[in-house]
């Protein structure tokens, strides 16, 4: 009578022990399942810009651009005068007047101060009608004048001339990227945390199964 009921006992604890174990793989891979899972990935907003055109609907001559992209100036020269902007193939503009040569058209352009610029006769065509001679804005002053020295000057009779600096212009507001960090699809309940509760509840009807086979 005693050998089986050790035997039983011995049955038991080799049952209970491989259960022990089992549960504690199981916990840990879904420990090691749960801490891999990547953080929601966040996503930055990309800032836009756009080129200033002309809303509404203008009257009057008009100039549209033949082909490519022409340069639109803050005067009537490319040397003289600063690049404030560009129009493209096809873009239309309202013309306010030729230059006193007759080369340059000025054109309302905004997203510009004073909302005007300058662009080159040849590379646009124009609508009928009339158009005023428009006097030239003032040119910036350049900052600094290149020296030469005297004497090389008076040897080779060298006639020292003021040399233009582009001027600055302040580049447009800085959009800073905000980020979202995306909550979907998250658990509230840790995968892991889940194996670990089941397995200990495991172990736990394993020793009230041990205790009740002792009694």
């Amino acid at each position: 009578m005693i050998r089986p009921v050790m035997r039983k006992r011995f049955v038991f604890k080799k049952i209970l022990f491989k259960t022990l174990i089992l549960c504690g793989v199981a916990a840990w891979i879904g420990l090691a399942a749960w801490l891999s899972i990547p953080a929601p990935a966040a996503f930055a907003q990309q800032p836009t810009g756009s080129i200033a055109t002309v809303t509404g609907t203008p009257t009057g001559p008009m100039i549209t651009v033949y082909q490519g992209t022409i340069g639109v100036y803050a005067g009537p020269s490319t040397y003289n005068y600063d690049q404030i902007g560009i129009l493209i193939a096809g873009e239309k503009a309202p013309a306010l007047g030729y230059s006193a040569d007759g080369n340059w058209i000025e054109i309302i352009y905004l997203g510009v101060p004073g909302a005007k610029g300058w662009v080159y006769g040849p590379l646009v065509s124009i609508s009928t009608g009339d158009l005023p001679a428009l006097v030239a804005p003032p040119t910036a002053t350049p900052r600094t004048t290149a020296t030469l020295n005297p004497t090389y000057a008076a040897a080779f009779g060298v006639q020292s001339e003021p040399t233009r600096l582009p001027t600055f212009t302040a580049p447009p507001a800085l959009k800073i990227p905000t980020f979202t960090v995306g909550t979907g699809g998250a658990s509230k309940i840790p995968f892991g945390l889940v194996i670990l509760i089941l397995a200990l509840i495991g172990v736990l009807g394993a020793v009230i199964s041990f205790l009740r086979g002792n009694r």
